[in-house]
């Protein structure tokens, strides 16, 4: 690792560091610290206080936070302390362990890695003697409380620092709610407060971050915000037109081939946005290598997968005698390291400009060395029958005005509003589990710091819905319990995790589990598929098992995986796109086709007056223009349905069937005369679906409550809506 930042011999956070430590990165060959790495020693070194480390991928994050935290251990009498590391990877667990042993072997300090593949064995170990560095993620943590819930104050009794890793993945969701939780019960458990870091490359908003770290927090959380090591970037983006005639394949065996031709002689990482797409481009990229007679240098890598297969990607990437390239989903997206890449293509919108940001940092990580980005879009062939969103190329549209953003260092801040009540009723549970029974009172003192937004009339109502499900009961002294339907949910093994996935369906071949599909309908035999980017035949299914066996073949197509959820595009990103659209400046990193497409979505932009025309007539129909995310559409969506009218999302706006200007104005109108007052009893009737887990469990009240917490706004909704006029039309 190499910084010109500071040298050693100048470096006030190097004279802090054990002396062992010191030899070690001596032996290492480093000749100064990076910034991250200089600034947060000091910080950590006394284990007192909160930190949070944001810099770049490949800043040294890890080692900021662990040099520090293992000097302090390596202090007189800290000898038996230890540290929680949690991921929210297993692989991310198993990088970071091959990471930390080396260094902490020759400073007698144990590592010790735990989650579902880690043998008893190891794990008793630490059970035994809890000490040194413990990497786990939140449902391994959740599983120790379930099942070990008297044995945690003894087991975290020296326990010093918990660090988060990848921080931002946390933020806002079920997992980083539950993983609050666990952290919080941890430290009433030992009766201390315990240092907390949270390690993050993108973290749009350091406030929410530090509030997440820490609940209540009052400005005690030091924020590293390590801008150092900015570098140049390449970029082109490459459009491609998918005609009337055409099918997507063929666009798809455009890219394909292009991406061949440009990386077969290198190490790069390949993101198209779904795991069918990963399937489909691995085969094309496969059969290329073989059509030209070189070895396969593409390898598929996503959450469907078998470990094993995976690994094979990991190992080909990090063995650079050789080329490699991944095409991957977001599971290479976060921290794992896999050493320098050439370049990271993307193939469609990214997802967001967070994102795009993590993946743009596996390239350029060489001194001297560009980061290069390659995007592919493909888009449709214009005519008289396009919907808007078509004739705007809105992919394309929202690709640049990802990149731009990228560029002036904007990204999405962390949402961090939502209520989880979910992932409440998972806690409740749990920690009736962990204490043997509880009383609501002090179950209600527990909880109300993770949760802070539960209103404590919701709580007991929650409580009541509960016991008419059977998950909980109450003895005659009050002590709340499971009940007959709780027991059985909380002792299996599914319990222990915040989310919901599918059923499963696993690949063999010749008894080698190849991985999981989640379809609802499993292959038939006889079916060809595309499979960890080899084609394959189904020869038997066993429906009982859930085992689908294949063997080699030469057709196939990718199965259809089950949907992780779109995206949400944020507002900042529209209103890019608003801007980049009323411009007349090129784009200087689009190809010909690229710089084509936007001219024609131009062209429709100025054709239909959208600088400030807001409602467009479509037959019997109308298209409401809004600039907005996906959060103020997706309201707007709602509360026009909640007044019978068929509205979609379609991303820079609302398409809304058989109606006409005056009676939608009309509708406009009475729907801001009743949210005068803004209220959610406007959705009490609504059919809202279920995200969580146990969404199931909530009452009608509290799911709507927490839904709209999450995935609605509508004072914005209300807002954007008053602000428009007849004269939008």
């Amino acid at each position: 690792m190499m910084s010109s930042q500071v040298s050693s011999s100048e470096s006030i956070g190097f004279a802090l560091l054990d002396v062992r430590i010191q030899q070690w990165i001596w032996t290492e060959g480093w000749t100064s610290l990076r910034d991250a790495q200089e600034r947060a020693i000091p910080a950590l070194i006394d284990a007192d206080q909160d930190v949070i480390i944001a810099a770049q991928t490949a800043a040294g994050k890890t080692e900021a936070a662990f040099l520090p935290i293992l000097s302090h251990l390596l202090r007189d009498g800290n000898e038996n302390q230890s540290v929680i590391y949690v991921s929210p990877l297993k692989a991310l667990i198993n990088d970071q362990w091959d990471r930390l042993t080396d260094l902490c072997e020759r400073l007698d300090i144990s590592v010790t890695p735990w989650h579902g593949d880690i043998t008893a064995t190891k794990k008793n170990k630490f059970l035994k003697n809890p000490k040194g560095v413990l990497l786990i993620t939140p449902e391994s943590l959740e599983a120790m409380f379930v099942n070990r819930g008297s044995a945690i104050p003894e087991l975290f009794a020296s326990l010093k620092y918990i660090v988060i890793d990848e921080l931002h993945a946390f933020i806002g969701t079920e997992r980083g709610k539950q993983l609050q939780s666990l952290i919080y019960r941890i430290e009433l458990a030992i009766q201390k407060k315990v240092s907390r870091v949270g390690l993050s490359a993108t973290l749009g908003d350091m406030n929410i971050a530090a509030v997440f770290l820490r609940e209540k927090s009052t400005g005690n959380v030091s924020i590293i915000d390590s801008k150092s090591g900015n570098h140049e970037i390449q970029i082109l983006v490459k459009g491609y037109v998918q005609g009337q005639e055409d099918t997507a394949i063929n666009c798809t065996h455009a890219i394909a081939k292009d991406l061949y031709k440009k990386l077969h002689t290198s190490n790069n990482l390949i993101f198209p946005n779904s795991r069918t797409s990963v399937e489909l481009y691995s085969d094309y990229l496969r059969q290329f290598c073989e059509d030209n007679s070189i070895p396969n240098v593409f390898w598929p890598h996503h959450g469907s997968l078998s470990k094993e297969i995976r690994q094979e990607a990991e190992q080909a990437l990090k063995d650079k005698s050789k080329p490699a390239n991944a095409i991957c989903t977001s599971t290479l997206e976060l921290g794992i390291d896999l050493g320098a890449v050439k370049s990271v293509a993307q193939i469609g919108s990214p997802t967001s400009v967070a994102g795009l940001r993590q993946r743009l940092g596996r390239s350029g990580r060489r001194k001297g060395e560009p980061a290069i980005l390659r995007g592919y879009c493909i888009e449709s062939e214009i005519n008289a029958k396009s919907a808007i969103p078509d004739k705007l190329h809105d992919g394309l549209i929202q690709t640049i005005s990802m990149i731009n953003l990228l560029l002036t260092g904007w990204f999405e801040p962390p949402p961090a509003n939502g209520l989880h009540a979910s992932t409440l009723v998972q806690q409740i549970l749990s920690i009736i589990a962990e204490k043997g029974g509880i009383f609501v009172f002090d179950l209600w003192k527990i909880l109300n710091v993770p949760f802070p937004a539960i209103e404590k009339n919701d709580f007991l109502e929650l409580l009541k819905n509960l016991g008419e499900k059977k998950l909980i009961v109450q003895d005659s002294s009050g002590l709340l319990l499971h009940g007959e339907q709780g027991e059985k949910l909380v002792n299996h093994y599914e319990f222990y995790c915040a989310f919901s996935s599918d059923d499963e369906i696993r690949l063999e071949c010749n008894g080698k589990t190849l991985g999981v599909i989640t379809q609802l309908v499993p292959p038939l035999v006889g079916q060809g598929i595309i499979f960890a980017g080899k084609r394959w035949r189904v020869i038997a299914t066993d429906q009982i098992a859930k085992v689908v066996s294949v063997k080699p073949d030469k057709g196939g197509v990718p199965p259809m995986f089950s949907s992780v959820g779109r995206s949400m595009i944020h507002d900042r990103v529209r209103q890019e796109m608003y801007t980049i659209l009323s411009d007349d400046q090129p784009v200087q990193y689009l190809d010909t086709v690229g710089e084509q497409l936007l001219n024609g979505a131009r062209f429709f932009f100025n054709d239909l007056q959208l600088k400030s025309r807001r409602v467009i007539t479509t037959g019997n129909s109308l298209f409401l223009v809004t600039w907005c995310g996906d959060i103020i559409n997706d309201t707007l969506v709602l509360i026009f349905r909640k007044k019978e009218l068929n509205a979609t999302n379609e991303g820079v706006g609302l398409s809304i069937s058989n109606i006409d200007t005056e009676k939608f104005f009309a509708i406009v109108t009475d729907v801001l005369h009743e949210h005068e007052h803004e209220t959610l009893d406007f959705f009490n009737d609504i059919r809202i679906p279920f995200s969580g887990k146990w969404d199931w469990a909530l009452s009608k009240k509290l799911l709507v409550k927490s839904y709209c917490s999450s995935y609605l706004n509508v004072q914005a909704a209300l807002l954007w809506l008053g602000r428009l006029t007849t004269k939008n039309c």
